[in-house]
């Protein structure tokens, strides 16, 4: 463990930007850009936590370009990997033994997918970055920024996490401690629930008179289907079973590849507000699998990747104030994410742009650690706003009227919006955390869930392992207990342990014994910030771990 003492090597920037995923890499090119155009010198620097860029990003993907078409009109000619256009889009009912097809001209015009490319976030991520590169921006991998600098009230940059510290707080013979990036500003582009936005939120009081953040989680994997059966370009969606009308969710499937990498992407995403502790996202994305026609597209294929990640659902009355003082939240740090559509890229890529724009002004003007102001007025002036106002009451109409009422307002509101320009339900209210949604177990009934048939449905171990997740044993555990008594005396009784489902990976373990002892596999973990979210009393908090660790994801 670091020593406050400790002399660290300092490394100045004008510009230092945690994350590179979509926000993260696009605030880095505009800002090379807007110096480029200038005729002026800008030093950026990106730090990342996975060993590579786009390790860690995981995404559908149906990816709208509107904001590439903006950053980089040349995108497909120069080489970005998005070479699947959308063909077909297909929506559906699903039941146990059957499914519903829902006519086109019913759905919104804002739920088509026609313009827009089926493909990996991850590999456009790692294009970005070669971009980014390309005009001089330093690219990290491997370093997780594990603690804010703050001075005088204001963030002046970020520390990484030290490498080769032991499981005990020992330093190691291979201990590195930590390196200091400061710059005039700090871009937050970590993504869903990053411990240092969380901080930050916090610290400045971003989301005062805001609703609560809300999230799902996604589960995801990657298939290679038999010949015959891909249809590249074939975008599906659907609601309905195997989740019960009270619980928000539904799945995507998306083809994409050529003749020889006949790649579909299946997943899955419940939303986190559900009320039944015994519920579990991965066992439901297994039964998902068994349906008569999701079995019919995968057999004869191959499993070849997993993932699993948080999504942020709170939508346009959670986003919080973007600026603060030496930096702003960009991306899936402020919660961006349309969740009718189901996508965010463009809306995260399109608010790293705005930041860079704000912060190059303010740099060129002499200015440096004072707020934003600029970029948030131009967030909410931007399509991305506007984007997400048009779904803001999909949400919370789902979560307080269930599937058919909730689906079926939402839909209406969708069109109003869009024919109107206003919403006959106003701008409503999510009320609880979801953390605060999960309810005792004695209200509720344990849920069967079938074994894996090794074919369609798989167990969690064997999904992590094809995660390619991997952390150095010896350091300590990234995932913390606020109260260590916690799990045994309230999470076990009153929730009956839903840690140990909520989680995707089986990071959390009650294991046998008298009484049963709970364990933390952190090894395991996936990144997906779940527990962070859903644990009732928020007693589990995620931390970054040692830079490098985590999931390696491969064209997902």
């Amino acid at each position: 463990m670091s020593d406050a003492g400790e002399q660290r090597e300092s490394m100045e920037y004008d510009v230092v930007i945690v994350g590179a995923g979509p926000a993260g890499l696009a605030a880095a090119i505009r800002l090379k850009q807007r110096a480029e155009e200038a005729g002026s010198e800008l030093n950026v620097a990106v730090l990342e936590k996975g060993s590579e860029v786009g390790a860690h990003i995981l995404s559908g993907a149906v990816i709208d370009p509107k904001a590439m078409d903006e950053l980089l009109p040349n995108w497909l000619e120069d080489g970005c990997p998005l070479n699947t256009p959308v063909k077909q889009d297909k929506f559906f009912v699903m039941g146990e033994a059957g499914s519903l097809a829902i006519p086109n001209f019913i759905m919104p015009p804002l739920m088509n997918n026609h313009g827009n490319y089926v493909g990996s976030l991850g590999d456009m991520c790692r294009w970005l970055a070669e971009q980014a590169e390309n005009l001089g921006v330093e690219v990290y991998p491997g370093f997780a920024a594990g603690e804010l600098i703050e001075e005088d009230g204001v963030i002046r940059g970020v520390a990484t996490e030290p490498f080769g510290v032991g499981k005990n707080g020992e330093k190691k013979d291979s201990y590195q401690p930590p390196m200091e990036l400061r710059g005039k500003y700090v871009l937050l582009g970590e993504g869903v629930r990053g411990s240092l936005s969380k901080s930050v939120i916090k610290r400045y009081g971003l989301d005062e008179g805001k609703e609560p953040s809300k999230f799902g989680i996604g589960l995801k994997e990657l298939w290679r289907v038999a010949e015959g059966k891909h249809q590249p370009g074939h975008v599906q969606h659907s609601f309905g079973w195997p989740l019960k009308s009270d619980t928000g969710g539904g799945s995507f499937i998306y083809h994409f590849g050529s003749d020889e990498n006949r790649y579909v992407y299946v997943g899955f995403v419940v939303h986190l507000n559900y009320k039944n502790p015994y519920l579990n996202p991965f066992q439901e994305f297994q039964r998902f699998k068994t349906h008569p026609d999701v079995k019919e597209l995968l057999e004869g294929g191959e499993r070849i990747s997993y993932g699993a990640r948080a999504i942020t659902e709170g939508g346009y009355q959670s986003v919080p104030k973007l600026s603060f003082p030496g930096g702003a939240l960009i991306g899936c740090s402020a919660g961006l994410v349309n969740v009718p559509r189901i996508k965010g890229s463009h809306n995260a890529m399109k608010t790293g742009m705005m930041a860079a724009e704000a912060a190059f002004d303010a740099i060129a003007e002499g200015r440096a650690g004072d707020e934003l102001a600029a970029y948030q007025d131009a967030y909410e002036g931007s399509w991305v706003a506007k984007d997400l106002k048009k779904v803001r009451n999909v949400k919370p109409l789902w979560s307080k009227f269930g599937l058919v009422g909730g689906v079926t307002l939402g839909g209406i509101d969708m069109w109003t919006n869009t024919l109107l320009g206003f919403s006959v339900f106003g701008t409503m209210k999510h009320g609880k955390t979801d953390a605060a949604c999960t309810e005792p177990e004695s209200k509720h009934k344990p849920i069967v869930y079938p074994k894996p048939d090794g074919v369609f449905s798989f167990d969690r171990l064997s999904s992590v392992f094809i995660s390619n997740t991997n952390h150095e044993e010896d350091q300590p555990s990234h995932l913390k207990l606020r109260d260590p008594d916690y799990p045994e005396e309230t999470e076990m009784p009153v929730y009956a342990g839903p840690s140990q489902r909520y989680c995707p990976a089986g990071v959390y373990e009650y294991v046998e014994g008298d009484p049963k002892r709970f364990q933390i596999n952190a090894q395991n973990c996936v990144h997906c910030k779940t527990c962070d979210i859903k644990d009732p009393e928020q007693v589990i908090y995620w931390t970054t771990p040692e830079g490098g660790g985590g999931p390696n994801y491969p064209n997902m």
